[in-house]
């Protein structure tokens, strides 16, 4: 089996990749960055999030493994003074793997051009200088216009990150789906809408479209997404989200229960 290794810049991580890189070659596991079966990511969420982008077009053929360096993750299920562990599941490895789903992109710009983007946590249109307003269109269908900071539209998973602190509700990971919730909006007398979080199932397609012309930002698991092309002349028009093809998958050596991590995460101790 090949493994690879994709790690942050702190020094415990640094740490903790030359070991397991040692406790590999000793197990007789064959290390590849390239052509990898398991990735190992050491660092946090969001060094597991660079390695999914990484490794986007590999999804097919590659399990994930996270180990934590610093606080705790919901990608993450390692720690790092569990190395000796990890490497014996690896040797004992049989394939077993967790799969989720993920959220395509589709970007549509004023000069024409289209660029596609695959999410694993959310994506997010704002716009920079004033009021959003757009059109929020539910399988073809207008539902409401819009108006506030932004939107925010989040996969099963992604749920307990940025869709968490603007008020989105936390899915259970392994439904099919995705999610939107509202940053800000206006709701006055005047303006309306929905005002909480909508659940989208497996075959619902979201279309964003966007009335102003200029200083929106759409991001992608927290990456802005370039705007400008050669010339620097064009902006985002549409955006149209759904259920990707696609899913991530991760080797599942121990069960770790997702709501017992949310538990510990934001609820603590507390009684």
């Amino acid at each position: 089996m090949k493994i690879g290794i994709f790690n942050n810049e702190t020094s415990e991580s640094q740490r903790v990749t030359k070991l397991l890189r040692d406790e590999i070659e000793r197990a007789g596991l064959e290390y590849d960055d390239d052509q990898p079966e398991v990735v190992i990511t050491i660092g946090g969420d969001g060094t597991l999030l660079s390695a999914f982008h990484h490794y986007i077009d590999s999804l097919d053929r590659v399990r994930f493994v996270g180990i934590h360096t610093g606080h705790l993750g919901f990608y993450t299920d390692w720690r790092n003074f569990e190395i000796d562990d990890l490497v014996d599941s690896l040797v004992q490895d049989s394939g077993q793997s967790v799969s989720y789903p993920l959220l395509d992109m589709h970007a549509v710009y004023s000069d024409g051009s289209v660029e596609n983007f695959v999410a694993l946590n959310e994506s997010t249109v704002r716009n920079i200088t004033k009021t959003m307003v757009c059109d929020v269109y539910i399988n073809n269908q207008l539902f409401e216009n819009f108006r506030g900071d932004g939107l925010c539209i989040s996969t099963p998973t992604g749920s307990t990150a940025y869709n968490k602190s603007v008020g989105g509700a936390i899915m259970d990971p392994t439904s099919i789906g995705f999610q939107l919730a509202e940053m800000a909006s206006l709701n006055n007398r005047v303006f309306r809408t929905l005002g909480s979080p909508i659940i989208f199932g497996s075959d619902a397609k979201l279309m964003l479209r966007l009335r102003d012309d200029n200083d929106h930002v759409i991001t992608c698991d927290r990456e802005q997404m370039r705007q400008k092309n050669e010339k620097g002349d064009r902006h985002l028009v549409e955006v149209t989200y759904q259920v990707s093809d696609k899913r991530i998958s991760f080797a599942q050596y121990r069960h770790n229960n997702f709501w017992n991590r949310v538990k510990d995460s934001f609820i603590g101790g507390a009684k």
